[in-house]
């Protein structure tokens, strides 16, 4: 078993953003066949599932082995198929299943809390496990190789692009410095190292953790995650969806939301149904703060 991989006795913690503003925007019918390509812990297929009745079709997709195993605990059944892989990789996964093309397609392209909450790839601030950060750490570079490897200039340009971190080269400079002789092996390792660098001390407190960005930055680095929501949406989900198909994706930092929204733009494509994003309730944002930066677009396939 690998080490994230979660025990039987595990449960999800993650609680899903805007399922009442999700559903509402799909326009789901019993008997439609829904993609999930971010399943996670399930919270939003549990929804359409219902909405779509036993004729219905959801198919589930994944990088995650672990969100993918809490997604089966929750969605189950023969019109329920769920697959190791990115939304990337749907039309070879529809291909697979004999299925010409599909209703709807939802992607959340935020963290599961689950996965900041697995000590042992290093999501968190204090955590002592590996740095890792990736989805499916059986493909890719770790953080941990990435931080040991790449020159200042390549860490840099990540922290800048990436992380959009104002502090990107002296940070990158302090790192490659320091990493001579204390390795950045787990992500308190990296939160510590950050918060001694000079140029973030000389910025004196925040309410946000100083390291925020640069995990940010590599996470989005290892998992190439701007490129997967490029050709995912674009390429992927465009070829995958019926003329008049619903294509829903909720980003939570401006350079994912930038992607959807040219992407939505392009007239020729897309009939764009959110020219501003849709944001959570206010009461929803108390609930549950991790929403608060999140924006659901929505778009129709056109002929």
């Amino acid at each position: 078993m690998e080490p994230h991989s979660p025990s039987h006795e595990s449960q999800a913690v993650h609680v899903p953003v805007m399922v009442r503003e999700v559903l509402a925007h799909l326009r789901l019918a019993p008997g439609m066949v829904v993609v999930d390509g971010t399943a996670g812990a399930g919270g939003h297929s549990s929804e359409i599932l219902k909405a779509i009745g036993p004729q219905g079709r959801l198919i589930g997709l994944d990088r995650d082995p672990m969100m993918l195993a809490h997604a089966a605990k929750r969605v189950a059944g023969e019109n329920v198929s769920l697959h190791h892989a990115s939304y990337v990789k749907l039309p070879a996964i529809l291909a697979e299943l004999k299925i010409d093309a599909v209703d709807r397609i939802l992607l959340d392209l935020g963290l599961s809390s689950d996965q900041l909450s697995d000590r042992s790839r290093g999501f968190g601030f204090s955590s002592d496990g590996p740095l890792d950060l990736r989805f499916d750490i059986s493909t890719g570079q770790s953080a941990a190789d990435l931080l040991a490897q790449g020159s200042a200039e390549q860490l840099e340009e990540i922290f800048r692009e990436y992380g959009e971190e104002p502090l990107a080269r002296p940070l990158a400079e302090y790192l490659v410095k320091l990493r001579s002789t204390r390795p950045l092996r787990t992500g308190l390792d990296l939160t510590t190292a950050v918060s001694e660098c000079p140029s973030i001390r000389r910025q004196g407190p925040s309410d946000k953790n100083p390291a925020t960005r640069v995990f940010q930055a590599l996470r989005i680095a290892v998992n190439h995650e701007l490129d997967h929501v490029q050709q995912g949406i674009a390429s992927s989900c465009f070829q995958s969806l019926k003329v008049s198909g619903l294509l829903a994706v909720i980003t939570f930092h401006s350079l994912e939301d930038r992607i959807v929204k040219n992407e939505f733009r392009q007239k020729q494509r897309w009939d764009n149904l959110t020219s501003k994003p849709i944001v959570a309730s206010p009461q929803e944002q108390r609930f549950n703060p991790r929403c608060r930066s999140a924006k659901l677009r929505v778009a129709m396939k056109k002929a």
